[in-house]
């Protein structure tokens, strides 16, 4: 599976990892995934999610239905 949010579309970012002596090479920083159950009051069940931390924290303010 890829490590890609399943509502946001966010993917892992490229960035320099430096050195002491500034020599950079480069790395990825992954998005904070979380497997996630929402209820869906429109399909009346269950949904089974892999979710950023930031889509978890919308999810707070908004209902799943919002975003299907």
């Amino acid at each position: 599976m890829t490590r890609k949010c399943q509502l946001l579309f966010k993917n892992s970012n490229t960035a320099n990892q430096v050195s002491h002596s500034n020599h950079k090479s480069k790395r990825l920083q992954f998005v904070n995934l979380q497997k996630k159950k929402v209820w869906s009051s429109l399909k009346k069940k269950w949904i089974k999610l892999r979710i950023s931390t930031k889509m978890i924290k919308i999810l707070n303010k908004k209902n799943i239905d919002y975003f299907l």
